[in-house]
């Protein structure tokens, strides 16, 4: 099988190849992504299955020609820092949304299969006390640039299926934890900060949870979907790791040998969602996916030791990652 994937040198993406180059044999791997500041060609192994293009999945020039000598598409390609898409929402549009036509409408010329990859912020939040969890019949109610833009996206691809017959699958998943991410994202931050001798940040109170879950897990499940998912459903990837981010930053500082209140509290991002939860039993049922981290501790222990025996991969990126927080106040 030959897969497309978009994206392929960020965070999900990038384990994503590792995954698959190391589980299917038979696969051939080509990557598409435009190495902005969250793509990094150091992130993919040298294997003779993988080939790297460097373009922009909204240039038709582009996709249209890699799309047709693909099996796959599998659509991880998205700007997707919150706080980014506060300060400057345009890049959002043009990936996340023109980006994803311009996909769709090649896999519509050429019959090619499309996995979409998506995110629970599409739904909006919930309650701290609310019992309930996001469903595929969860209304969307995104409260972000970036969460709007992935609902739109999401919105097209559903669309395209219905018109014009697009062999689609969604996936909207909780938030990614693991190797491979930037240290703009609120995990590898606090570790990169401890590791520079520096303090964790928390926004504001620390109470909005997260539903955590392995980016392993995520990409097995994006799999499973592929292998075994029924075109035109969304299907929902979550490991019931609903944790609040004091908790999570309390957790990093216990394993990295640093008291529980060895942090400072920073202003609060605009808008800041309260708690997302993922009902996930439908997808374990149907496609018999089990997450195999469960137990955030362990992943995070795992992480954790990435960071520290990787620094060449972060550390560029990480004094105008901090200079860019600090002008927010952040």
């Amino acid at each position: 099988m030959n897969i497309l994937v978009t994206g392929g040198a960020g965070f999900i993406g990038s384990n994503f190849v590792h995954l698959t180059l190391a589980t299917r044999p038979d696969h051939h791997v080509t990557v598409l992504d435009s190495m902005t500041y969250a793509g990094n060609r150091a992130s993919l192994p040298e294997d003779p299955r993988l080939t790297v293009v460097e373009g922009d999945i909204s240039d038709a020039s582009v996709v249209e020609d890699l799309v047709a000598a693909t099996d796959v598409v599998v659509h991880f390609a998205a700007e997707s820092h919150n706080d980014n898409s506060l300060n400057d929402p345009s890049p959002f549009i043009t990936t996340n949304i023109v980006g994803t036509f311009t996909l769709l409408e090649a896999c519509r010329r050429t019959g090619t299969r499309l996995h979409h990859v998506s995110t629970d912020e599409v739904y909006g939040d919930l309650q701290l006390d609310d019992p309930a969890k996001f469903t595929p019949a969860t209304p969307y109610n995104p409260s972000s640039p970036y969460s709007a833009s992935k609902a739109a996206s999401d919105l097209l691809v559903r669309a395209w299926g219905r018109s014009f017959d697009v062999t689609a699958t969604l996936s909207n998943c909780s938030n990614n934890y693991g190797p491979r991410q930037h240290v703009e994202k609120f995990i590898p931050r606090q570790i990169t900060n401890l590791i520079d001798g520096q303090r964790p940040k928390l926004y504001g109170a620390g109470l909005n949870v997260r539903d955590w879950i392995h980016v392993d897990d995520h990409n097995e499940a994006v799999w499973a979907i592929i292998e075994k998912g029924e075109p035109g459903r969304t299907y929902l990837i979550g490991a019931d790791g609903e944790l609040d981010n004091k908790t999570v930053i309390e957790m990093i500082l216990a394993e990295m040998g640093h008291e529980p209140d060895d942090f400072e509290h920073v202003n609060d991002r605009p808008g800041h969602d309260m708690r997302y939860a993922i009902d996930a039993e439908a997808t374990r049922k149907e496609l018999g996916w089990t997450p195999q981290y469960g137990d955030f501790r362990v992943g995070l222990r795992q992480t954790i030791d990435w960071y520290r025996e990787n620094e060449a991969w972060w550390r560029s990126h990480k004094e105008l990652t901090e200079n860019a927080y600090a002008q927010l106040g952040r």
